[in-house]
């Protein structure tokens, strides 16, 4: 039996869409960099790319492409006012418990605890959709969302895609 190629049927299906054929990201391993104080002292934020939407804001487009928004999320969202669209995970779990792709609960948990220093001031929600623009995230949105973690005077950034 063949192997299934996946990257040769995802392109045929983009190519026939119109798209070009996929360029995959090549990444360099960079080195991994401990943090500068001890996790008790350190002020958490995260950003979650599964679709979840607190309700006070759109939902996101559950098919979209280069969809750059980003929501601002205050730490004390309750868990249950979140809403979640994507239509490339089985989004499930998320609709019955939004920490299972925002852990905006656990986080504040470890904080009561004293595991992590603090909640940041803002959290994140976004990069929602398939990300064709890589070049723009790179260049653009990632360095601009640094810059608001900067601001916010955030120690460690958990990344939580669905």
């Amino acid at each position: 039996m063949e192997p299934v190629r996946y990257v040769d049927l995802l392109n045929q299906r983009y190519r026939a869409q119109g798209f070009p054929p996929y360029e995959w990201t090549v990444n360099e391993p960079g080195e991994l960099t401990p943090p500068a104080k001890p996790l008790d002292e350190c002020r958490v934020s995260m950003l979650t790319s599964g679709g979840v939407s607190h309700c006070t804001m759109p939902v996101w487009d559950a098919t979209a492409r280069n969809d750059f928004r980003l929501d601002v999320v205050a730490p004390d969202a309750g868990g249950a006012d979140f809403q979640v669209s994507d239509s490339y995970y089985d989004t499930t779990d998320a609709e019955t418990d939004v920490n299972t792709v925002f852990p905006i609960d656990r986080l504040r948990e470890l904080e009561v605890e004293g595991v992590i220093g603090s909640v940041a001031p803002r959290l994140w929600s976004g990069f929602m959709g398939r990300i064709y623009k890589r070049t723009h995230v790179s260049e653009v949105a990632a360095p601009a969302l640094a810059e608001e973690l900067h601001d916010d005077d955030v120690d460690l950034f958990l990344l939580v895609p669905a």
